[in-house]
């Protein structure tokens, strides 16, 4: 199945349908179930935001349970699309994109002590990896040490986020640790890709709702909290060597994230030097990498795919014909909405508790 085209390419024809899920009503007559999902993602509106604090009840403390999967049939994520979740949801990465426009990655920013307990914590996670080398395999991915790794993640993710958290409200960790937990890939098929990506922002999302992260620590969530959450990430991709998660093969934009591409080209925003076609400079690649998210996943791009990125990354090089960043980030973002959001296999395995609530029916 063709994933949908870049918002910033002509379409002259709607993508083709997608396989009919069972247990779902009928789409109106000539719209498929894949479209009629695209249009539930690319109408939700949102404008950027931070999410309203959970207030606290002084009566008792807050209460909190282990989040569930919610979205079992095309009926539920066409729910969640038209709900107030999505919408503060996708305002908190509007939110966060806004923070990082024109921001270099070495540029100062507020690190408050929290941040600063999510980054030890991601340290921990990539000492592990070092501990836990991969086994000797006869297939390329799929490196059976992953397992013990994310194991040792899982086992240890409410521990890790009760670390994080303040002591008065500790009681999050139950909540929270599922989310950090299947922030990192699936043990049983051994992949990685944008969902769990999109769970770790959730995550963040998760704090942000708990009161923890406010407007100021936007930039440091993104340039330093995210970009350390991306080179785990890319170790732990190139170590065990995971299987992508619904990949889209050469027709994605990368086999494995998505959201460093959106904040990557709000931080390039009115560059005066770095435009979208300067990806095929792998000179300037290589020297912006540590400093732009965009310019890092090309890179990494570079490295492990071999061939010319027209060959390797075609919608890359479709993306690198626009001639402004704000035009690309605003696709991007309508891409993710559409591409991540929007589909099914990807949001069946979202997670919903307290924080991130599901719309329940007639709500």
């Amino acid at each position: 199945m063709e994933p949908a085209k870049a918002p910033w390419a002509s379409a002259d024809a709607p993508p083709p349908p997608g396989p009919p899920l069972v247990r779902t009503p009928m789409p109106p007559p000539g719209r498929s179930r894949q479209q009629s999902r695209q249009d539930d993602a690319s109408a939700i509106k949102a404008d950027p935001h931070m999410p309203a604090a959970c207030p606290a009840c002084p009566d008792a403390p807050p209460s909190f349970s282990a989040p569930r999967k919610r979205i079992q049939t095309s009926a539920d994520l066409a729910r969640f699309l038209q709900s107030e979740a999505v919408g503060d949801f996708l305002g908190f990465i509007l939110f966060l994109n806004e923070a990082v426009k024109g921001k270099r990655a070495s540029d100062p920013c507020e690190v408050s002590p929290l941040l600063d307990r999510l980054l030890a914590v991601l340290d921990t996670l990539r000492q592990w990896v070092d501990e836990i080398p991969p086994v000797v395999h006869k297939l390329r991915y799929g490196n059976p040490a992953f397992r013990t790794w994310l194991g040792k993640v899982e086992a240890n993710a409410r521990g890790l986020v009760a670390s994080v958290l303040p002591a008065e409200l500790a009681g999050a960790a139950e909540e929270l640790g599922p989310y950090l937990a299947a922030s990192f890939g699936d043990s049983t098929r051994i992949d990685y890709g944008t969902g769990h990506e999109t769970t770790f922002c959730a995550f963040l999302f998760c704090l942000a709702k708990l009161g923890l992260v406010g407007p100021g620590d936007c930039q440091g969530l993104v340039l330093r909290v995210f970009k350390s959450y991306l080179d785990l990430m890319r170790k732990v991709q190139t170590t065990y060597w995971l299987e992508p998660a619904g990949s889209h093969g050469v027709w994605g934009l990368d086999d494995y994230q998505f959201l460093p591409f959106v904040w990557g080209s709000g931080q390039l925003v009115d560059h005066p030097v770095v435009k979208p076609k300067s990806i095929h400079d792998a000179d300037l690649v290589r020297e912006m990498g540590d400093e732009y998210l965009y310019m890092r996943c090309v890179g990494f791009v570079r490295e492990v795919k071999k061939g010319p990125l027209s060959e390797t990354s075609p919608m890359l090089c479709d993306i690198a014909a626009v001639p402004h960043w704000a035009k690309v980030n605003s696709g991007l973002v309508k891409m993710y909405k559409a591409e991540v959001l929007g589909k099914f296999p990807i949001m069946q395995h979202f997670l919903f508790g307290s924080l991130m609530k599901f719309p329940e029916k007639g709500s």
